[in-house]
């Protein structure tokens, strides 16, 4: 649903305005935005305490008027505003619902300017897209081994609430000091029980989602989530997307990622990332826990993995523990 890139507050002329109040809160800067919605800096007016808000905003469906209120261009729009809105509060009360040290915390949520916005926790770090490009991929394995396990531990929560994320993929990660993963953006979930069914306004990120997510017979689950994971991964380390699924699927020229990254990462690793990346649903890890246990399993990082000083840069500057 949300394919969002930061941009300046400048550059949209439908954000709200620095000094704008809404319900507790005051805006103070545009973060970010997309086709969907429109991310704020802002904090409590009382409490000064900075929170993140996100405003429910279809740029194609609606405009802000002169009160600041969210209106659809015309009659035509409005039932596609309507649905919007209503997967906009399912994303929020899926959030309120799902409390886990990796799943971004929200805080409130409520209606206001004929819209909805969506309050969460700001939290320092930086997102791990951002990262990767900067470092051109081959990031630590021992980074790798933070962010893996703790992915797969909120994903095992999302999914023992009979929900899937199918959205998982670096843009959505936001690492935390002490390189803690943090899932972002849920306006693709889904409840299990539907995962029969198709739906094409189902999020299908090339690269990310998997066979079954993308064909209309396909029967998501957790194993969905999971090719997501180690796609994720794989991505950590090559420095982009893999091959869209449906290519691998008619003739699969991705090297699996033992042969591919042998020299770099150590062979038990990459052996997990080929599991959770089958592609044949059955094929895969079918839950998080088998992933998991696999994880801890591994023998300690052996001298000398190529590492490229990343973790150790990564340490030293936004990393630190506090």
């Amino acid at each position: 649903m949300l394919k969002e890139k930061p941009y300046p507050m400048q550059a949209n002329s439908n954000a709200l305005p620095a000094q704008t109040r809404i319900d507790d809160f005051i805006i103070d800067s545009v973060l970010g935005g997309g086709g969907f919605s429109i991310v704020y800096k802002a904090h409590h007016y009382q409490t000064n305490k900075p929170v993140v808000i996100k405003e429910y905003f279809p740029q194609k469906l609606a405009q802000r008027d002169i009160k600041q209120k969210i209106v659809p261009l015309s009659e035509k729009e409005l039932s596609s505003f309507k649905k919007g809105q209503k997967l906009f509060y399912q994303e929020a009360t899926s959030l309120a619902m799902l409390k886990h040290d990796n799943i971004v915390n929200v805080i409130t949520f409520f209606i206001q300017n004929n819209t909805s916005y969506m309050v969460m926790d700001e939290v320092k770090g930086i997102n791990l897209q951002s990262y990767i490009r900067k470092h051109n991929g081959y990031l630590s394995e021992t980074l790798l081994r933070i962010i893996f396990p703790q992915v797969l531990s909120a994903l095992d929560c999302i999914h023992a609430h009979k929900l899937l994320h199918l959205d998982i993929k670096p843009g959505n990660i936001h690492l935390r000091p002490g390189g803690s993963p943090l899932l972002l953006d849920f306006g693709a979930v889904r409840e299990t029980e539907a995962s029969r069914l198709y739906d094409s306004r189902v999020v299908a990120t090339a690269g990310f989602a998997p066979i079954e997510q993308i064909k209309e017979r396909g029967y998501m689950g957790p194993w969905t989530d999971i090719y997501a994971t180690g796609a994720m991964i794989r991505s950590c380390i090559e420095g982009q997307a893999p091959p869209p699924s449906l290519e691998r699927e008619k003739k699969d020229c991705m090297k699996p990622a033992q042969q591919a990254f042998k020299r770099c990462y150590s062979p038990k690793f990459l052996q997990l990332i080929d599991w959770a990346m089958e592609i044949d649903p059955t094929a895969r890890p079918q839950n998080c826990q088998q992933l998991i246990e696999a994880l801890k399993q591994l023998p300690p990082i052996a001298e000398p993995v190529e590492e490229k000083g990343l973790l150790k840069t990564l340490s030293q500057k936004l990393f630190k523990k506090q």
